[in-house]
């Protein structure tokens, strides 16, 4: 996610990620280290998207700050 969006790694310690997603649960999170997205739980597909043929799981991530 850092580099898709061009941050230096260093620079990210002075910025506040936050990843959102509808529902209670929280999948993602962001490595701190890597600025890799990683999921933060188990993802059960059966339980998420049982009649449904395409699972998808949507999220938005915050960037706080200046970009």
């Amino acid at each position: 996610v850092a580099k898709d969006l061009g941050l230096q790694l260093p620079s990210r310690s002075d910025r506040g990620f936050q990843i959102v997603s509808k529902g209670r649960a929280q999948y993602f999170s962001l490595h701190g280290k890597t600025g890799h997205l990683v999921t933060a739980e188990r993802i059960d597909r059966e339980q998420l998207c049982e009649r449904v043929q395409q699972c998808v799981l949507r999220c938005e991530l915050i960037v706080e700050g200046e970009m």
